[in-house]
This record gives structure tokens, sequence and C-alpha cells, in this order.
């Protein structure tokens, strides 16, 4: 394999970036995988486990195997509008570039002959059992080198052999043998004070790491079975999400990933969660490409030996037939007070939790004035489904729009009569700390009760729905598109059908956001770069979630994405001769 192609991917890692704990999936995947696209090239067999899998140490911090089918690279091309498949195909020049045409390969030449149906890119955490460098540090664990190995499987060992011995690789460098547990391994020397190995394994797959130590540690987990494919709950969940052809797989170490953000002195994690996060073992996806989008197909788990259960109760599903057509957001779940219960046991003192659950119980008691406390009074009774949804505003002819949207929530009470008294103490605070008119109303024969502001505005309204579910609707008067029960409702309408996935079934959670009529309507904060085009080429994005078992959880996310011309091929690179 081509060396240097390595070699330019490990000159990078000299300030090598923290791992942070939330997964970003899209550009993680496509960032690693647009290299790889032009390393390699064939189709892609139907497997339960990544290639690489039975190679790849335990202690990996992340792993991503990628298609090599450059049909699926062309058809991600097509998704989007004009701006984002440029962005997509610069970056893909600039990698192709970098890793291939700047080190003086072609990949129909040197790469096509042998390369097998799929690559495996993993980062190993740092190796524990080498004493740390002196001065001694204070995060010991997060100043010591990360690793990347790379299993690529071959079809053509002869054409693998050939190009691993090529000198053209080397700029200034040596290559030199030596052998480790019977495996022949080539590395480098003199370039950049850093070496670079690769070895053969049973003919049948090249092992390409970033450093010498790295290539042993993959060796002894190959002949010692130490690998991902034995690591406690990855066989038997990754088959979960296996999916034929797929684009991508990946697989995130939860418990090395946290105690190496736990040894970050910039975001560390407290002793309690880090506790926490230990009963968890990994996060996988398989990522594919559909005609509409692209689907994840997600699984975490729990440490087989773990003292925390999950508890089994997929109980959502429902509250989409209540909310009409018209909606343009829906977040729903099984149980909002074990939600709470599980956000609270794993978010505590958690500095990189988007609201720590301190803030947010001050918070209800700061502006209750003490009268309400969010689990006692609230949460208590919340043991049902429950959504929390959008509805923009449709101003009626001669009616002036105070609001732009509607903010709805809805929740199955597990105990109506604690319901009703915290609701009655709810309206009196309104009425007595915010100075609102509390006046009962009447819609579809069913009785609500109004908050009207001090200028006039009717601002919420809040009722029951059949026996045990009650609403709350803030800003645009809507509560008529609600009660009584619309004909034309939410889960009818074609974008929610076409993009929430109808698995797991049954559910503890849905999510639905149409981004093109929200971002039409409402301008959205900030989050990354390039936001504008992105959600600009995004239709619509679904989320449902299951509880597996008493040790996993299922997700299925799609994203519905534009479609744009035919791309046409990218230029080809201009060869750079190499010394």
């Amino acid at each position: 394999m081509a060396l240097p192609v390595v070699s330019v991917l490990s000159t990078q890692k000299k300030k090598k970036p923290s791992l942070v704990l939330t997964l970003s999936s899209a550009g993680l995947l496509i960032g690693v995988g647009s290299a790889a696209f032009w390393v390699l090239s064939q189709g892609r067999l139907f497997s339960r486990l990544p290639v690489g899998a039975n190679i790849i140490p335990q202690d990996a911090l992340f792993a991503v195997s990628l298609t090599t089918d450059a049909s699926q690279w062309q058809k991600l091309r097509s998704f989007g509008t004009k701006e984002t498949q440029g962005e997509l195909d610069k970056y893909l020049l600039e990698l192709r570039d970098r890793f291939l045409t700047n080190n003086g390969y072609d990949f129909q030449k040197d790469i096509s002959p042998w390369v097998g149906e799929e690559v495996t890119i993993a980062i190993l955490a740092p190796d524990m059992k080498q004493p740390a460098p002196l001065p001694l540090a204070t995060d010991k664990i997060a100043t010591k080198e990360q690793s990347m190995v790379m299993v690529l499987p071959i079809k053509n060992p002869q054409s693998a052999k050939t190009i691993l011995t090529q000198t053209k690789m080397l700029k200034g460098g040596k290559l030199v043998d030596r052998t480790y547990q019977g495996i022949a391994i080539k590395e480098t020397e003199g370039q950049n004070k850093e070496n670079f190995s690769a070895a053969l394994l049973d003919q049948r797959f090249l092992v390409i790491t970033d450093n010498p130590k790295a290539t042993e540690r993959a060796i002894d987990a190959y002949k010692n079975k130490t690998t991902l494919a034995t690591t406690g709950g990855f066989a038997d969940n990754f088959p979960k999400i296996a999916n034929y052809q797929p684009f991508a797989q990946f697989y995130v170490n939860v418990p090395i990933a946290a105690k190496i953000a736990a040894a970050s002195p910039n975001r560390p994690l407290p002793a309690q969660v880090l506790a926490q996060l230990q009963n968890n073992q990994g996060l996988a996806g398989t990522l594919s490409l559909e005609s509409e989008g692209i689907r994840l197909k997600g699984v975490s788990w729990l440490n087989p030996n773990s003292q925390r259960t999950l508890t089994v109760e997929n109980n959502a599903g429902g509250m989409q037939n209540r909310l009409p057509a018209e909606t343009l957001m829906m977040l729903s779940g099984g149980n909002l007070k074990r939600l709470w219960a599980d956000y609270v046991l794993t978010s505590h003192s958690n500095p990189v939790s988007p609201i720590p659950p301190e803030t947010i119980r001050s918070g209800v008691k700061s502006l209750s004035n003490n009268e309400l406390d969010l689990d006692r009074d609230l949460l208590s009774w919340m043991g049902g489904e429950f959504s929390v949804s959008v509805m923009p505003s449709i101003a009626k002819e001669g009616y002036k729009e105070d609001f732009r949207a509607a903010f709805v929530f809805m929740v199955r009470a597990s105990d109506r009569a604690l319901a009703e008294s915290s609701i009655k103490r709810l309206d009196d605070i309104m009425k007595n700390q915010y100075q609102f008119q509390i006046q009962p109303a009447t819609i579809a024969d069913k009785p609500a009760v109004n908050w009207i502001g001090p200028y006039g505005t009717l601002t919420a309204t809040h009722g029951w729905l059949d026996n045990d579910v009650a609403y709350l609707i803030m800003g645009a008067p809507v509560t008529d598109k609600i009660v009584p029960r619309p004909n034309n409702t939410l889960a009818s309408t074609f974008p929610f059908q076409k993009t929430v996935p109808s698995d797991p079934n049954p559910t503890n959670g849905q999510f639905f956001l149409d981004v093109e009529r929200t971002v039409k309507n409402f301008p959205l904060p900030t989050l990354f770069s390039n936001q504008e085009i992105v959600l600009e080429a995004t239709r619509s994005i679904g989320i449902t979630s299951a509880v597996s078992d008493s040790h996993s959880n299922r997700y299925d996310i799609f994203i519905g994405l534009k479609k744009g011309d035919k791309p046409a091929p990218l230029p080809s690179p201009t060869s750079i001769p190499i010394p």
C-alpha cells in the first residue's frame, strides 16, 4: 500500500484535536470518508461486522468503515444544491490531491487493482502500558499520542505486495524490514522523525499505522482475539443495524472516550458522571444512501457487566395523531418523568450537558416565586406519553397577529387529580405574580382556560383532550387546530410518512422537523459553519428511537435531501513527480 498516503495523513496529527463525546456523524464520516474514496474503489457485499473488526484492538476510541463503491460516492455528490455540491467536490479534490496526487499515486493504476471491498480507519487510545512522558503531566491520558490504524482487505495479494515495495513513496527516507510475532513489517525512517508501518496479515489484510507500536498492538489483538469483534456487546449489537451495501459504519468506545474527556483540563467530567458513563460500552451506526436522502441506523449499549439496566418501555407513537398537518416540528417521548430521571442521572454537574438539571429546577422555582417544585409538582404526574411541537400561526381576516408561531405541549397524565391541583396553582401564580387574567373558555364543547396578558393579548391556553391528556399552548391561538382532534393529522402527511422512520416499532420517542418550511418562516440561530447552505439542501429530518432490551437502545434517523443536477466528473489530477 502507498505509505505516503499514510505519511501525509500522519503529518497532520502533530496537533491532535481533543475527542468530543457528542457524535457529529455527518461531518466526521464525510471528512474521513472523502480521503478513503480516492484510496479505494470496488463494490461492497453485505457483512454483519465492519471489515477489520477482528484486527482492531478493543481499546480503539473510534472506528469507521467506508464503502469502496464509487457509484455510492457519485450518489452522495448528487444530493443537495449547487452550493453544497460545489463544497463537497472541492473537499474531495483537496483530499485526493493531498493523499494521492501529491505523493505520485494514481488511483486507477496504483490502488484499484488490489484493494478489497471496504476500508476501516480506527483511532486507538494511548497505550497506558507505556510510562508517561516527563515531566509528568496532570492529564496523563490526554497528553499521550493517539494512533491511527487503517485496515484494507486485499483482493489481489500480488498487486498489494508490488505497491508495498515501491520506493517512490519516500521523500528523503528509507524503508526498513522487521518481524513481529512472525509477521513481516515494513516501516519508514527519516521522514519528519516519524515512522509508519505496514504489514500483511494472512495475505488478506493490509494494516497501516502511523506508529510502529500501534502495528504491534493490532497484531497482538489479532492473534490473541482481543479485538473489536470480541468487545462486550459488539458482535451482538452491530447486526441490529446491519444493512445491505451501507455507505459507512462507525463505532465509538464510550468508556474510553469518557476517560479521555475527563482527563482534559478544559472540560473535565465530574467523577459521578464518569462513573455513569462507565456503564455504557458502545455507540454504533450504519449510514446508507437512499433515493431521497441519507438514513442512519444506530444502536447504543451498556457494558454487559453493568449494574445499571434499561427499562423496556416503548409507549410513544400516538401524539402525531393529535397534531394538525401544518405542524413544523414535533418531539415526542413515552414517559417524561422517566426521561427526566435519566437525564439527571448522567447530567448532574456535567459541564458538557446542554442545560444542567439544577438550572432548570432553580428556574422553575424562581419563575414561580418558590411556589412550584419541578419534580414534586410537575413531573410527578407526567408519567405518560408527551410531545413538544411548533405550529405556524394562521392569521384570520381582520385579526391582528401577535405571534408568528405556537408552542404546543401535550402530556398524558399518570395522576389526573394531582395534575389538576398543580395546574390550578400555576393559574394562581400567573394571576397573582404576573397580573394575567385567568379566563374560562369553551372550545368545541370542551372546557379550557385562557391566559390574557396585561395588555389584553391572549398568551396561552390550557385544557384536557379526552380524559387524561393535558395540553398547554403558548403563542399563536391554535387551540381550534387540536380541539377537536384534527381530521388531517401530522401522521397522515406525506413529509412525515416519508421522513420519520417506521422502525423501530413500538417506539419510545420520535422527532420530526420540516426544514424547508421552518427555514422559510423563522430565522434560526447559527450552530455550525455553512449552516445556511446545508439547511437549504435539506427537506426534512426524522428520528425514531426505542429501548431494544435491558442493555441497548435503537435509533433510526432519516435526513431528506434535495436532488441537484447530475454531477459532472471531477477534474483529473495534475501529476506531481516524486524525486
